[in-house]
């Protein structure tokens, strides 16, 4: 037995069967699963090792450590064009991962594929589909009893193609994969965008569409922009009240919500060394969140490399900060943040403090806030503002409540919801507030998007790290600095909170809780899947149409959108979520939560054909049915936020030929090609600026459709004039196959045929 093997055993023990792949980098010589659960599933670092020595001899100089890890599982390392920020690299990842909302649509074109078995290992999540409304254990309990086809549709899916699945109350999809199936070198892609989680661990976690899962599983090479590489040099260790959320809430301020797009933040230099796994996988931050989607840095594939240092680039002094509201790189020191609020007008008291989401709720994070309310206990006090916990897995939960940190926070006035994302992803059944009325909330999560956690467009939410929600919380505004300011004890005495200290991991081992995984079968001969053709949830998809060889012409314009356009908007979360394995029903959210520059409100566009205002989605119905095409016109960085690929096959679904903006979040722009769009770009943004909403645009080009050639757009405005200029695009030979076929699953089917 080798001592590697022997090392890896002892960390295993020490660390607790379900605990973080710490050791796996250690494991180049031993023979190594990727997981427990997947025993005859290995580790390829010797794969890997040889992969990265031929690209470095090819381009002759040093890589870091995330080029190392994406290099490595090139499908063709010896004849692969690298160059940064312009290449398609094809890429073959080790895992996928999928939380159940879009994980119905990922299984149901895996489904439409005819493949019998996933290609490489995969797993489904429950974690979106639980409101949080009385606490954990009765949210539960009615979320298995609405969901109950879902779930049993995903159950008997996994089972049947040999996907892992992880039943409702296992916890919050990114939290699972940083306990049990990162490890330093993965490449792994999960369908949702705060995969990043998993960088923590020294890893690469991209947040793809479900199209890109489905071509992963099918064990098709993956295709990624050559991502560029912004590295992060920290110096010196955190103390005090800053924490590793810090890093992130700064760099956002930096960088803001898209100067992450196309590039992967590298994090080195020696203040890594201070900064536990948990705090790392805090900032998913910045490595490529959206493999660059747009710095909503939070999720921005945070990368921290455990055991490298690279060249440096930039230098950070920290204080805490908190950042919003309405969008995540607004960036605040926390001592500053009360002046600018009084400033602006932002309601300045707190209604509710929410910690957890799936990149902070580990068991160090808990533990600091637990610290931070064991002191306002001592003193007789409980939060002024309501007050929700929210575990990041069954495992966190479990030992929480053995470890007195979850009573502590009862103690001090919280409630305990449930191990799944809630109130994050706009799952919160809010009760203090009506619809309309301003109000403040802070919270430990990724995203602060208008609307976004309680579908109030008028809720100011704020994001920062756990124990400043705590601390606000029981100061119930945003006028109080922990670091300077005081509290009046029961006693009247005032009292200073110290800066809170916790362990990152247990001292026992962590305590796993309810067994919530379902291995599937060996044998899957016998497995069934069914979807009612009657079913409101579910719906097997028909194939889109193919490309009828033709320019475009005389498109519709549906709505030419005003300012910023999350794929929030585009297809909202919350009550439908429900829908999110019927594509026609969910298709009733297009667009719904953007703004109509020709009038200023969201959800009412003009019928070109009865010059009536009405909704967008039955408007883009209306065209669909006269056998009107339409496109989009978006201002920058369209499509960010969440990873869902509805924000894509909704459009298309409706009768959307092409979309075009002056830029692109990463993942929307992906998803958009998968489903047979055309994502475009003005070669001249100023030209955003001569398209009205009553034009109708001809798009010219497409039968010489090549790789970097712009396409022609002519501009018909109802006085009979024209304009034509340019549109860009990023597609290349194999997406412009796509496009071609009717989308990626089309094309696929071509192929195997």
């Amino acid at each position: 037995r080798s001592p590697i093997a022997s090392l890896v055993t002892f960390y295993k023990k020490a660390l607790g069967v379900r605990q973080y792949h710490v050791a796996s980098v250690l494991c180049q010589r031993a023979k190594v699963a990727m997981s427990h659960f997947e025993p005859n599933e290995y580790i390829h670092y010797d794969l890997l090792e040889k992969n990265i020595n031929i690209v470095r001899k090819r381009l002759n100089r040093p890589l870091t450590l995330s080029e190392k890890i994406v290099y490595g599982h090139l499908d063709d390392p010896a004849g692969q064009e690298i160059e940064r920020g312009k290449s398609y690299l094809r890429l073959r990842p080790d895992r996928v991962a999928m939380q159940d909302a879009t994980a119905q649509m990922a299984m149901l074109q895996f489904i439409s594929s005819g493949l019998p078995k996933v290609a490489v290992p995969s797993t489904i999540h429950c974690d979106h589909l639980i409101e949080a409304q009385l606490g954990g254990e009765k949210d539960l309990r009615r979320a298995k009893d609405i969901n109950q086809e879902v779930y049993n549709f995903l159950a008997t899916a996994g089972a049947k193609y040999g996907v892992g699945f992880w039943k409702p109350g296992s916890g919050i999809i990114h939290q699972i994969i940083l306990e049990n199936y990162a490890y330093p070198g993965v490449l792994l892609i999960g369908t949702d965008s705060h995969t990043p989680n998993g960088g923590g661990l020294g890893g690469i976690c991209i947040g793809v569409g479900g199209a890109d899962a489905v071509d992963v599983m099918a064990g098709i090479p993956w295709e990624l922009k050559c991502p560029k590489v912004i590295g992060v040099k920290l110096t010196g260790s955190l103390s005090g009240w800053t924490s590793p959320k810090d890093v992130i809430l700064k760099v956002a301020g930096i960088l803001t919500v898209k100067g992450g797009t196309g590039a992967i933040v590298e994090y080195h230099g020696p203040g890594v060394d201070s900064i536990s796994c948990t705090g790392e996988e805090a900032p998913p931050g910045l490595v490529f969140g959206r493999c660059c989607g747009g710095c909503e840095v939070r999720r921005q594939l945070g990368f921290f490399p455990p055991l490298f240092f690279f060249l440096a680039c930039l230098f950070l002094q920290l204080k805490p900060h908190i950042n919003g509201p309405f969008t995540p790189d607004l960036a605040h020191p926390v001592a500053e943040v009360g002046k600018v609020a009084e400033k602006e007008g932002w309601p300045l008291d707190i209604r509710v403090g929410l910690i957890g989401s799936c990149t902070n709720s580990s068991y160090e994070d808990m533990g600091r806030s637990a610290a931070v309310a064991k002191q306002a206990l001592a003193h007789g006090l409980k939060c002024k503002s309501q007050f929700t916990i929210t575990p990041g897995s069954e495992q966190i939960r479990a030992t929480i409540e053995r470890d007195g940190y979850a009573q502590i926070l009862r103690d001090l006035g919280g409630i305990v919801l449930a191990n799944a994302c809630g109130p994050c992803i706009g799952q919160w059944d809010r009760k203090d507030i009506k619809k309309g009325e301003k109000n403040t909330i802070v919270t430990s999560y990724n995203r602060n998007f208008t609307g976004r956690n309680d579908a109030n467009p008028e809720t100011h939410a704020f994001v920062t790290s756990p124990e400043i929600v705590t601390a606000l919380a029981i100061a119930g505004t945003l006028k109080f600095n922990p670091e300077t300011d005081y509290l009046t004890g029961t006693d009247g005495k005032k009292f200073k909170l110290e800066a809170p200290d916790a362990d990152e991991l247990p001292k026992a081992e962590f305590d796993p809780g309810q067994d919530t995984y379902q291995h599937p079968p060996k044998d899957s001969s016998g497995q069934h899947v069914d979807v009612s053709p009657t079913s409101q949830r579910l719906q097997l998809l028909e194939p889109f149409d193919k490309w009828d060889g033709k320019d475009l012409e005389d498109l519709q314009i549906l709505i030419k959108v005003k300012g910023k356009c999350t794929t929030d908007h585009i297809s909202a979360a919350g009550p439908w979520l429900k829908f999110r394995g019927h594509l026609d029903n969910i298709s009733n959210n297009l667009l719904i939560g953007a703004i109509n520059i020709e009038n200023g409100k969201a959800n009412s566009v003009r019928n070109a054909v009865t010059q009536e205002f009405g909704p967008v989605p039955d408007t883009a119905r209306y065209y669909k049915k006269h056998g009107i095409r339409w496109v989009v016109i978006g201002d920058e960085n369209y499509g960010e936020g969440s990873s869902r690929e509805h924000a894509a096959l909704e459009p298309r679904h409706l009768g959307a030929r092409a979309i075009i903006t002056k830029s692109f979040a990463r993942i929307h722009e992906t998803n958009l090609k998968k489903q047979g769009l055309l994502p475009l770009t003005f070669a001249d943004p100023a030209d955003y600026n001569k398209i009205h909403p009553v034009d109708k645009l001809t798009i010219q080009g497409l039968k010489d459709f090549t790789p970097g050639k712009p396409l022609k757009c002519i501009i018909k405005h109802p006085n009979g004039t024209q304009e034509t200029i340019l549109l860009n695009h990023t597609f290349n030979e194999t997406q412009i196959e796509w496009f071609r076929a009717g989308s990626a699953l089309n094309r696929m089917k071509e192929l195997q045929q």
